[in-house]
This record gives structure tokens, C-alpha cells and sequence, in this order.
């Protein structure tokens, strides 16, 4: 009753919204197009990577598979499922095993961008009570839901549905909530970054709608691909016109005014996530179809443009600069050192463990190797070591690293919401470099193995590529973390600094308009080139402090001036070639086979706790399917019925009683 009420005001408040982001973004489109072209035609680009990088990761993996139980909203049941996590890291809920042998539709389809994992329930309490509607319930009252075992975990998003599971030991919690973890840092990441023009038009909209809102600094919901994080955006501004709205209409005991708060702002969500896709859809394609006159005139005008808009900076320069120096002297410079060295700390520590990682992986498999011997064995072992970096337990030690990143009262000073944002860049420059250097080992390998004769020959050729990699590695890691460094700087300092000068600067930039021809004004804007003039007041500090920490070698960081040459001057053409099949090459495995049968034997790079579908602690005639299910399943297998070791009475009170309360129909 309440959406059918608020359905046709939320539209013309999330049209309006989008309507403004989409000038912002068609603005940043045509700068972002030029920078490109200029780009291109004046060519440029950083030292070359000694690790190869794998182009295509994870084609035809699952990433994990196992079984959990959910909580069922609809009926208030909890459910025993196969989940599944593919390349994509989508999570994908099935009635059963058999039912994703045989293909059938799943369950439940989870992109889990925006989400956290908690792994209490006072956690999410927490969190569902702040954002509650009115005043904050009291602590004590009852649960919005029981967990029937000591061990829940929970995908909690600000806006949209909720996910409710449990498994049945502390050892299967850890590796699903890394699992989930590493899903939602993958999922958080969905703006692809070989676009070169869309991607940066899309984050620098974003950026300044926001600007224009009075909100500088990072975000949190930066999250997701574009049409998710462009709804968040839009949710970010009518959350608090639905609270006051719709709080005073919630009626009832706390658990039930949270679900409905929940429902209703799920469905709003995905409301404005409708017509969100269908209105950026349609500017995408708007500049689509201008690319190429806009390209046409870049091409043609590119002297001209260049020179009017470095006619435009020295005006804004003379006018901005003076103030942004005074203000960067003042207020930065002082404390860039101590971000900096909060920032590499446990940066490098977490890269330091991704060497360590990966030695002890490749050592242990030589030694193996040794013991055990053949080429068969190599291939079982390079299976598993091909997709170290996508393995989220193994890849635990190096991210939790990161959780030590405290920028405590920094934090406060230059108005940084949350550290997440650096914590979640720098884990997946982990995981990069992880696959960079397992790549670059079994690249040079494969190129070994037609040379070698015997068990020691390969062991000492194993031995001999993994110091090659790790020399590469040191240089690279080295390079990814001094950009990493600059460019968290930048992001914590620059947002600052727009918000310092805002007062005295802003208003006056309207008058530096009319120094735009007209016909470049689609790939020159003044509040970019404002933003690129104190960018530069502060680049020079950041710079020089990330450069003194190299030349002290701090954290195993190398000079700028340190060049490694490449010793192996034709890696990047081996790189070039067909992916390594280690299985299909050495391994004599048929192609062909039904898709059900390649579900069965897919490469999975976490392995399972408990392949086969368990039970809670209780009948199991509750889990029955209805005859309709069995038929379409063939399903003779009863879940087990057999209490778990941690069961305790009260579990099986509670699910008892709700067996007896009502009928088990399907979920």
C-alpha cells in the first residue's frame, strides 16, 4: 500500500536525479573522449611488466560448490541448498546437487555488490536498527529471526534484500565467509577497466554529482557495475524522503516494523534499478552514436583544443594556485607522511605474503614432486597451482593484512567515511599480482618441460624458474604499490582540498567560461581543469614522499630510477599464445562430453568440506520435497537424520515445534 502510494512520486524523484547525473556524465564523456584520442596519437605508457598477465583466468571454473542452509523469508523455514560460485562469482542457490547436475533453474540468483558479511546476529541487528525508521529499538528485544546453529552468516545490504544463512561448524563459516568475501569483492569491482573512455566518464560523473551535492571524500557504494552503483546513488538521496514518509506509517512490535522496512526498501530498489538501466542504457547509446563526429572534430581540432584549454589553466592557475599552495602547506603537507605510512604497512605486508604464499606453494609441490615423482604428478599439482590466486582460503592471509589499515585520526580530519575502499583496491592488486606470477611460473615451465630428461632435471628447472618469477615479482609488486600509494593519496587529499577552497574558489570559476570556444566546449570543462590545477599543487608533495620512501627502501620498494632488464626478451610472445591446459595436454581427458557430466567433473578451485547434503539437527521429514518435486528431481535420497555433534535440545525443540506449527510445502 505504501509503494502504490509513494509509486509515482519516486519515479519523478529518480528521473529527476538521473536526468542531472546524466548531463554530468555526457560532460565527462566528450573530455574523457579527447584525453583518449590525445592519448593514442601522443602515445606514452609506464615500464613494462615483467609478469605476464592472463587474459581470460577462470574460464570454465567454479570458484566453490557446497551446501548450506538458507532462511526462507516466505515461509520461515530454513532450507538446506547447493550454492555454487562461478567465474563470475555470482552466488547461484539450487534445491539440491542433482538438481545443478542436471541443469534444472536455480533457486536463487545473488550478484552480492554493496553487501557485507556478518557472521552474528548482533551484528546485523546493529545495522538493521540504524537504519530503522524512527527512534533506535531498544537492545534485548527478540530477533528479527532464530539461527538454528551458532554459526549464521549474513549478506546485509543498505538498500537491498537480505540473504540469510548457517552452516553447522566454525570451520565451514571460515571458508564460506571467505568464499562470500572474496564474491563481493569481485562483484564490488564491476566496472570494467580496459574502457578507456565509458569507465572514467562514468566514476568522474559520479564524482561530481556528488561535488554538487556538498558530498566530497570517498564512498562506500561505489560498488558493482554502473546501472548498480547509479541506483545507489539515486537510493542515497531518496532513503531519507522515504524514512520520513513511510516511518510514521510502520505499525507493530519491532521484528515486524524492520521486515517491513526491509520489503519496502527492496522493492524501491529494485524500482529505481528498472528505470535506472533503462535511462543510462539510453545516454550510453546517445554518445555511442556522437563518437564518432566528436572524434571526427578531436581528430581534426586537436592543436587547437590543446592550446585553448592550456589557455584556460594558466588563467585558472593564476587565480586557484596561490590559495591551494597556502592551503596544501597548511593543512596536507604536514600529515602526508603519516597516511603514507599507515597506508604501506600493512599493504606491504599483505603483497609480502603473497610471495610467501606463492614460494611455499611452488616449494611444497617440487617437493612433492620429488618424493612422489612423474609428470603426472606435476599436472595434478600445476591444475590446482594455475588458480591459486582465485582461491579465497589459501588468498585469506594475504587480505586480512589489509584489515590492519587504520587511518584513525587522519580518518576524521580529511573526511574519509571508510578505509574500505583502499583495503578492497589493494586486494585485488593482490590477487593480480598472485595470478601474474603463477601465470609467468607456468608459462616458462611449459617451455622447460620438452627439454628436461627426468625427476631431478625438472625439480632443479622448477627451482630455477621460481627465483626467475620472484625477481620479476619483487620489481613489479614494487611498481603496483608506489601507484597504489599515490593514488590513495590523491584520493584522500584531493576531495579535501576541493572542499578547503570550495568557499573562496567556486563561485568565481563561472567566469572563466567564456575563454571556451564554443565549438570545443564538449572536451573542455572548467571544473575539470580547476580540479587538474590542484591536483597539481599537491602532486609534487606526493610524489616526492612516495620517491624518499623507495630510496630508503621502506617496505621493499625500489627507486624510480631502478630499471630491471628484461631477461627474457620473448616472455611477453609466449604470453601471446593459447591458454595452458595442464589437464587436457598431459592429462589425455576426452573433450567431448554431455554438460551434465562436464558439471559433475568441473574444475573447482576451492575443495568441498561436505559434498554430500546434510541435515539439521532434527526429522528429516521436514526437508521432504512434495511428490510434484520428487518426480521432477528423481530425487531417492532422504537427507541424513542424524544430530551433528554441536547440535544442542534447544535446536531441535525450536525446529520441531515449526515442523508441527504447519504443513512442509516446497520453498
Amino acid at each position: 500500500a505504501a509503494l502504490t502510494l509513494l509509486c509515482s512520486p519516486l519515479a519523478e524523484r529518480t528521473g529527476k536525479v538521473l536526468e542531472e547525473f546524466c548531463r554530468c556524465y555526457r560532460e565527462q564523456y566528450g573530455v574523457e573522449l579527447f584525453n583518449s584520442v590525445r592519448y593514442e596519437i601522443e602515445g606514452g605508457g609506464g615500464l613494462q611488466a615483467q609478469l605476464l598477465h592472463r587474459k581470460v583466468p577462470l574460464e570454465d571454473h567454479v570458484i566453490y560448490s557446497g551446501n548450506l542452509f538458507q532462511y526462507i523469508e516466505e515461509n520461515k523455514k530454513w532450507r538446506n541448498r547447493f550454492c555454487v560460485v562461478p567465474h563470475n562469482y555470482g552466488l547461484v542457490l539450487y534445491e539440491n546437487k542433482l538438481a545443478y547436475e542436471r541443469v534444472l533453474q536455480p533457486r536463487v540468483l545473488v550478484n552480492s555488490a554493496g553487501y557485507k558479511i556478518l557472521t552474528s546476529l548482533d551484528q546485523y541487528l546493529e545495522l538493521v536498527n540504524g537504519s530503522l525508521p524512527g527512534a533506535t529499538p531498544k537492545s534485548g528485544n527478540t530477533p528479527i529471526l532464530k539461527c538454528p546453529t551458532q554459526f549464521p552468516l549474513i549478506l546485509w545490504h543498505p538498500y537491498a534484500r537480505h540473504y540469510y544463512f548457517c552452516v553447522m561448524t566454525g570451520k565451514e563459516q571460515d571458508k564460506w565467509r571467505a568464499v562470500f568475501q572474496d564474491c563481493v569483492r569481485h562483484c564490488n569491482n564491476g566496472i570494467p577497466e580496459d574502457s578507456k573512455v565509458e569507465a572514467p566518464a562514468f566514476t568522474d560523473a559520479v564524482r561530481m554529482y556528488r561535488q554538487s551535492k556538498e558530498q566530497y571524500g570517498t564512498w562506500d557504494m561505489l560498488c558493482g557495475n554502473e546501472t548498480q552503483i547509479l541506483s545507489n546513488l539515486v537510493m542515497e538521496e531518496l532513503v531519507p524522503e522515504l524514512k520520513s514518509t513511510i516511518g510514521p506509517r510502520l505499525k507493530g512490535k519491532t521484528q515486524e516494523r524492520q521486515r517491513a522496512w526491509i520489503q519496502i526498501s527492496d522493492a524501491v530498489y529494485r524500482m529505481v534499478y528498472d528505470q535506472t538501466k533503462t535511462q543510462y542504457d539510453a545516454i550510453l547509446t546517445k554518445c555511442e552514436l556522437e563518437r564518432p563526429q566528436m572524434e571526427s572534430t578531436i581528430r581534426t581540432d586537436m592543436d587547437q583544443i590543446i592550446t585553448s584549454k592550456e589557455h584556460l589553466a594558466s588563467k585558472i592557475r593564476a587565480f586557484v594556485l596561490p590559495k591551494a599552495e597556502i592551503c596544501v602547506r597548511n593543512h596536507v603537507q604536514p600529515y602526508i607522511s603519516s597516511i603514507l605510512e599507515a597506508l604501506m604497512t600493512p599493504t606491504s605486508q599483505g603483497f609480502a605474503e603473497v610471495r610467501e604464499v606463492f614460494f611455499k606453494e611452488v616449494t611444497d609441490m617440487n617437493m612433492n614432486i620429488l618424493n612422489e615423482g612423474g609428470l603426472e604428478k606435476l599436472v595434478e599439482y600445476m591444475e590446482k597451482l594455475s588458480q591459486l590466486a582465485f582461491h579465497p582460503v589459501k588468498m585469506q592471509s594475504c587480505y586480512e593484512k589489509m584489515d590492519q589499515l587504520k587511518l584513525e585520526g587522519l580518518q576524521q580530519r580529511f573526511d574519509v567515511s571508510s578505509t574500505s575502499v583502499f583495503k578492497q583496491r589493494a586486494q585485488i592488486l593482490m590477487r593480480q599480482q598472485m595470478d601474474d606470477a603463477v601465470h609467468t611460473f607456468e608459462t616458462l615451465l611449459h617451455q622447460e618441460l620438452g627439454k628436461l630428461q627426468g625427476k631431478d632435471d625438472l625439480c632443479k628447472s622448477i627451482q630455477r624458474i621460481l627465483e626467475r618469477v620472484l625477481k620479476k615479482y619483487d620489481y613489479d609488486s614494487s611498481t603496483v604499490r608506489k601507484k597504489f600509494f599515490r593514488e590513495a593519496l590523491l584520493q584522500i587529499t584531493i576531495p579535501f582540498l576541493l572542499k578547503k577552497l570550495a568557499p573562496t574558489c567556486k563561485g568565481e570559476l563561472t567566469k572563466f567560461q567564456e575563454l571556451i570556444f564554443e565549438d570545443f566546449a564538449s572536451f573542455i570543462l572548467v571544473e575539470n581543469t580547476y580540479e587538474e590545477v590542484v591536483l597539481q599543487s599537491v602532486m609534487k608533495d606526493i610524489m616526492q614522499a612516495v620517491k624518499e620512501a623507495a630510496v630508503q627502501r621502506k617496505h621493499n620498494l625500489y627507486r624510480d630510477s631502478m630499471v630491471m632488464h628484461n631477461s627474457d626478451p620473448n616472455l611477453h610472445l609466449l604470453g601471446e599464445g593459447v591458454p595452458i591446459d595442464w589437464g587436457e595436454e598431459y592429462g589425455g581427458q576426452p573433450d567431448a562430453e554431455p554438460t551434465s557430466d562436464k558439471r559433475r567433473r568441473a574444475k573447482q578451485v576451492v575443495s568441498v568440506i561436505q559434498d554430500d547434503e546434510g541435515a539439521l539437527p532434527y526429522e528429516a521429514g521436514t526437508e521432504a520435497l512434495t511428490q510434484h518435486e520428487e518426480r521432477e528431481l528423481q530425487d531417492t535420497e532422504s537427507p541424513a537424520a542424524s544430530g551433528s555433534p554441536g547440535s544442542v535440545r534447544e535446536i531441535r525443540e525450536m525446529l520441531r515445534k515449526e515442523a508441527l506449527e504447519e504443513a512442509v510445502g516446497p520453498a
